[in-house]
């Protein structure tokens, strides 16, 4: 299945059905009186939060929702049956924005959450229901009302507690596929990754939702290499973990300052989160080498990093109970903050 995290589709609400204009007309029956039905209401538009769903890749081919219109009223005061409804199944984690693509409508991040995007068009009144007593016999009947249309966006936006940066090629993927069952493609050349990548982690009995992006490159904020879109599944993280390719060529700090960067050029909260720095692939360091650019990435991040190893399995553990503590303390922070939402113990 192919992944899309970004459709743009048009959708629009039913209208309503019109009302009719009739009279009794019956064996015997002098002078019938109106019976003119009222028009049904038009389908509204909802947008459901599935399970099962982790790309938005069936709005693709399809960009035209409409929802259908209401039937119209009859005679012998029948009115008209109401139009279907249009339901957007997206996956959890779908922000639904305006066609300006900035303002959010919605953010849907729990299963089975329902929003009512657009409602239908009122069904028009028949002639009945203008009969009055100086106006025994009205000919005149309203018109249903029109629904709504606009055009939307969908971005889907992974929920994951942590979250993989670095450079392209700097073991992201295969620190993925060591601590979780994801099996993301790895290959010794930039840009392996092309899509987000989700793992369940265990360790010590505690679980957690990891998320590797593809790698970003200087300039990314401007476009170059995949860009910065991809940031956006990270969005939703309590912490993310640096990994520094300690194998390259690159100064370590330089590699490092890079992805700050582009980080706090991208905005939306990413400069702010909880961050693990490691030096990756140190199976394949020299104790020199390796010593050197330790010395070299602590200065540049201002704490302690971590050597890490996903080939020898060098401190794997040891950085999941960092992502798990981490992501502890972003909670009880959240909490502390929000204290309205603690339940304070009842007194007579």
């Amino acid at each position: 299945m192919k992944f899309l995290d970004q459709a743009k589709i048009f959708v629009k609400s039913g209208d309503g059905g019109a009302g009719s204009v009739s009279f009794r007309r019956e064996k015997y029956v002098a002078e019938g009186g109106p019976d003119g039905g009222d028009g049904g209401r038009g389908g509204d538009v909802w947008v459901e939060c599935a399970d099962g769903l982790n790309t938005l890749i069936d709005y693709r081919y399809s960009q035209h929702f409409k929802a259908k219109i209401g039937m119209h009223g009859m005679g012998r005061n029948r009115a008209g049956a109401k139009g279907d409804d249009v339901v957007l199944r997206v996956p959890v984690g779908t922000e639904i924005l305006d066609e300006d693509n900035e303002t959010v409508i919605a953010d849907m991040t729990t299963v089975g959450q329902r929003l009512l995007l657009m409602k239908g068009g009122n069904g028009g009144f028949g002639n009945a229901h203008f009969k009055s007593s100086t106006n025994q016999a009205p000919r005149h009947a309203n018109p249903g009302l029109e629904g709504e249309e606009k055009w939307i966006w969908l971005r889907l936006k992974l929920i994951a507690d942590a979250g993989l940066v670095g450079l392209p090629n700097a073991g992201k993927s295969t620190f993925l596929s060591a601590v979780s069952a994801a099996r993301p493609k790895i290959a010794d050349y930039p840009f392996t990754t092309l899509h987000p990548n989700l793992g369940v982690c265990e360790i010590d009995s505690r679980g957690f939702v990891l998320a590797d992006i593809p790698g970003l490159i200087r300039g990314a904020s401007e476009g170059q290499g995949l860009g910065d879109r991809f940031l956006g599944h990270i969005e939703r993280t309590r912490v993310l973990l640096h990994l520094v390719d300690g194998s390259a060529v690159e100064d370590p700090a330089e590699a490092y300052h890079t992805i700050r960067g582009e980080l706090e050029a991208y905005g939306h909260g990413l400069g702010e989160k909880a961050e693990i720095v490691c030096l990756s692939k140190a199976d394949s360091l020299t104790d020199e080498l390796r010593e050197e650019r330790y010395k070299a990435l602590e200065e540049a991040c201002g704490q302690k990093p971590l050597i890490i190893s996903s080939a020898s399995g060098e401190n794997i553990d040891t950085a999941q109970r960092m992502i798990i503590r981490a992501i502890d303390k972003d909670k009880q922070d959240e909490a502390n903050s929000n204290p309205s939402n603690t339940v304070e113990e009842w007194r007579p």
